[in-house]
Parts: structure tokens; C-alpha cells; sequence
């Protein structure tokens, strides 16, 4: 059994889990099944954090008494959202859409503790993506990286060669903002959460 005092990640990112583990976070993983779909309508910033509670409170009722922790990432241009790729196709023409630009990165995030979400905030950040040729538009989707990347790449991996500039908060970038979940895991009300913000595990 697990130590319940351990923080619940509501996701199978890589990413997410490796900043945890950099802020010496202790964690288990238990991914969300929620369907990320926005609804007809709705603001890129309302999807990303309505999505990152229901994922916290999907898992949080398997969790009965432990923290949980829901996020999702979105990025954002011309006022359109773009989730992770459906396909390779897919990721090509997001890669072709975000070429030259700069666009926003919008992450939610959410704590919740049995059926109820307790904190929740919405970080952004900016990026400026350098222009992309066709054949590196087709060598890099071959990588595979871009397949379940909102966006269609990652900062921090073989789509670094691309990226220019990022202004906010890189780790938000990647899907978790590191210093909004230390804010988060601090001002939740519980001292337990907040020493565990702090822990050197």
C-alpha cells in the first residue's frame, strides 16, 4: 500500500511527473479518463481548467482522504485551442499553423480532495516558435515527440531546436506550472499539504 500522505498526480505525462520529482514532490501517478474535449463554445481558459478539476475529482474518488493533482495544457493562437494531435497529419498541420509565431500556452491546474476541488489556477506563458521548412515539419513529426504534445512539440525535448523564446513560465510550458502548484500545495488550508510543498523526499 502506498503512503497516503503522498500527493496523487491525475495524469501519465512524463513531463508532469518529472517536474514533480525536480521540486523533490513525492507522488504516485493515477492517470484521469476524462474526455478532453472542449464543448461548443467554450474559452480555451475555461476548458483547460474546467478539464483539470474534473480530472483532480475523477481521481480524488478513488483517493477517499488524499490530495490529488489535475492539469491541462492547451496552446493557443488566432483564438484557436490546439490539444494533442488526433495523428501524425494532424500534428503536421499544427506544426505548419504555430511556424513563424508566437502563441500562447495556457495550463489549468487543480487540487481536489475527496468530492471536492479546493484550488485551482490558470498560468500562461508565451512562445515564439522560429519558422519551420517543410522537411523539418516532416522530420520532426517522424520523431514521434509531437504525437501527445498539445501543440505538437515539446520545449524541452527534440523540439527545443525550434523554439526561440518563452516568456512566463517554461515549466508551464512542459504541462505544470512548478511554482503554481508550490502556491497551490501551500495556501490549500491543510498544513500537512503545505509541509509536503517543502518535503526533500
Amino acid at each position: 500500500m502506498a503512503d497516503s500522505s503522498l500527493l496523487v498526480l491525475a495524469s501519465s505525462s512524463p513531463r508532469r511527473a518529472e517536474i514533480l520529482t525536480s521540486l523533490r514532490i513525492p507522488f504516485i501517478v493515477d492517470p484521469s479518463s476524462v474526455d478532453e474535449t472542449p464543448r461548443d463554445g467554450e474559452r480555451a481558459h475555461d476548458t483547460a481548467g474546467r478539464l483539470a478539476a474534473e480530472k483532480a475529482l475523477e481521481v480524488a474518488r478513488r483517493h477517499p482522504g488524499r490530495w490529488v493533482l489535475g492539469a491541462d495544457t492547451l496552446v493557443i493562437l488566432d483564438g484557436a485551442a490546439l490539444g494533442k494531435p488526433r495523428d501524425d497529419e494532424d500534428a503536421r498541420r499544427m506544426l505548419a499553423f504555430l511556424s513563424g509565431r508566437e502563441h500562447r500556452v495556457v495550463t489549468g491546474v487543480a487540487l481536489a480532495r475527496d468530492r471536492r476541488a479546493q484550488g485551482t489556477l490558470l498560468e500562461e506563458s508565451h512562445v515564439a516558435m522560429a519558422s519551420l521548412t517543410p522537411e523539418e515539419i516532416r522530420w520532426y513529426v517522424s520523431t514521434g515527440e509531437p504525437r501527445d504534445k498539445a501543440g505538437a512539440y515539446a520545449v524541452q525535448g527534440l523540439g527545443s531546436r525550434f523554439i526561440q523564446g518563452v516568456r512566463g513560465s517554461y515549466t508551464n510550458v512542459m504541462g505544470l506550472p512548478a511554482r503554481g502548484v508550490y502556491r497551490l500545495m501551500r495556501e490549500a488550508g491543510d498544513p500537512a499539504l503545505a509541509l509536503l510543498a517543502l518535503s526533500c523526499s
